[in-house]
């Protein structure tokens, strides 16, 4: 299939107004500030309209398209990413492009046709329906026994949801052909570990194994009990830290969220050394660089506490993506949950590509972390990669 011929079967449907939803993802360029779009339609006024969301690093911008003026926004959507999800009343689409515009194209036929709620009012559209049971968030104590989220949990299922997206753009990147390796650091109440677990294996039906590993034995002797109610064979849960995990020699997604400090950099230095294809790292506390930096010409903002720590974990967090740019992974800084819950909400996600860093970005790292003074502990686990 060409580009061309893509584009037209794509827009056939769109015509015929058989869009259900779409999410279109994986910029081609890493300056680009919009990192996911999503489409609905809607009816405005007695006309039949699609509503695009453009997902940027904190906010979301909408712009509402009547059905004759959609193809060129089609166009641009393809000139700037690489991957489509598109569900059709019928039909479920999934296309990836190659950076020459190659297609691999996936479809699969719905059992029964979808229904549109061309509503302008409707709730959020969530890859896990919060009108569905699902038994590990009622096990979970995030819906009730009938399936309804309770008041008190709704973040949690958002921040679970938001999760999920993550994933979902991930799928390209995991293998196809055999069974899929993934590792969960510092689990703690493992939320986003069975809902990983349940939306590939379940949702998806991908053959994986999952570990979840955490300090915490009470902790984990829950969760283990949890997923052998669950039925989930291929999720396990182990006590165990980090420094001491060896069981591993390859790995194709690695998992780590709220690892305090360093603990996040061994996360990711294993990850790399294990030639993972996806990393997703939620880092907590960073101390490291707060204690290291030595910048007089910045002194007219780190004298001051509060903000010389938030400094300190906003470089951390750029310094560690760059790493993982400089050894072969397409690396990004992302918006995990909604500020006001957490301040702690930057998500890095790393795909691997293989691509070689040029001259000019080693310099403009080395350029940073020495007018910090800087002395990375993931620059020194992957000092023979650098």
């Amino acid at each position: 299939m060409t580009f061309e011929e893509m584009k037209t079967l794509l827009l056939d449907q769109i015509s015929q107004q058989q869009l259900v939803a779409a999410t279109i993802s994986q910029p081609r360029m890493k300056s680009n500030e919009i990192k996911r779009i999503k489409l609905k339609p809607i009816m405005l006024k007695e006309a039949y309209h699609i509503q695009i969301e453009y997902q940027y690093e904190r906010i979301l911008k909408h712009e509402n398209v009547l059905l004759a003026d959609f193809p060129p926004k089609l166009d641009l959507f393809f000139t700037d990413f690489r991957q489509a999800h598109i569900d059709f009343k019928e039909e479920k689409v999934h296309v990836q492009l190659s950076k020459k515009n190659k297609v691999l194209w996936k479809s699969d036929k719905a059992a029964t046709p979808k229904q549109v709620n061309l509503s302008h009012n409707r709730k959020k559209n969530y890859l896990l329906d919060e009108s569905t049971p699902y038994p590990f968030l009622i096990r979970l104590g995030v819906q009730s026994e009938e399936g309804k989220v309770k008041k008190q949990k709704y973040d949690k299922f958002k921040q679970i949801n938001r999760f999920i997206e993550f994933i979902d753009d991930a799928l390209a990147y995991l293998p196809k052909n055999r069974q899929v390796r993934i590792l969960d650091f510092g689990s703690g109440k493992s939320y986003l570990t069975f809902a990983l677990y349940h939306y590939l294996k379940i949702e998806k039906g991908l053959d994986i194994r999952v570990t979840g590993l955490d300090l915490k034995k009470e902790v984990i002797e829950e969760c283990s009990r949890i997923a052998q109610d669950l039925g989930y064979e291929q999720l396990e849960f182990l006590v165990g830290d980090i420094n001491d995990y060896n069981d591993e020699s390859n790995v194709d997604m690695v998992v780590t969220l709220h690892a305090c400090d360093v603990a996040t950099d061994m996360a990711l230095s294993r990850a790399v050394k294990w030639g993972a294809s996806v990393i997703l790292s939620v880092p907590c506390c960073q101390h490291e660089l707060n204690r290291q930096l030595d910048t007089p010409a910045l002194d007219v903002m780190l004298q001051h506490g509060l903000v010389r720590e938030r400094f300190a974990a906003l470089a951390t967090d750029s310094i560690r993506a760059e790493i993982l740019s400089l050894v072969g992974y397409e690396a990004q800084l992302l918006e995990f949950i909604d500020m006001e819950n957490t301040p702690k909400n930057i998500l890095i996600r790393a795909y691997y590509t293989g691509k070689k860093p040029s001259a000019q970005q080693r310099a403009k790292y080395d350029a940073f972390v020495t007018l910090l003074n800087a002395k990375p502990f993931l620059a020194n686990e992957l000092t023979a990669y650098l």
